[in-house]
């Protein structure tokens, strides 16, 4: 079983960066891809950017392509989201996830476990 637990929301006005962290706790993260999904309200749950294990790059949704940065650290078993150039259509809550599936997958479905979110509000 894995525990994922996300930090780093906040309020941020339109332009600016916030950080996002997704620590893990019961397993280490090796050998699972891991993603970052988000939920505006009203709205379904969309993928943001997934890495599978052994992928060598990252996929990003086309909203987010150039603005955001996944990345991961191992040995504190804990991934990232670097979000620049936040803009209000990016307020939502930020949920990490990890999956068993050795390929890359965007689709919610296929993620075992999940974080209880952090909240990400961009204001105009």
């Amino acid at each position: 079983q894995v525990q994922l637990v996300e930090s780093g929301g906040g309020l941020v006005q339109a332009g600016g960066s916030l950080r996002l962290s997704c620590a893990a706790s019961g397993r280490t993260l090796s050998g699972y891809g891991m993603g970052w999904f988000r939920q505006a309200p009203g709205k379904e749950r969309e993928f943001v950017a997934v890495r599978a294990w052994r992928a060598y790059s990252t996929t990003y949704a086309d909203s987010v392509k150039d603005r955001f940065t996944f990345s991961r650290d191992n040995a504190k078993n804990t991934v990232y989201l670097q979000m620049n150039s936040l803009k209000p259509e990016d307020t939502a809550v930020y949920y990490c996830a990890a999956t068993t599936r050795g390929s890359t997958t965007t689709s919610v479905r296929t993620y075992d476990y999940w974080g209880q979110g952090t909240q990400v509000t961009v204001s105009s």
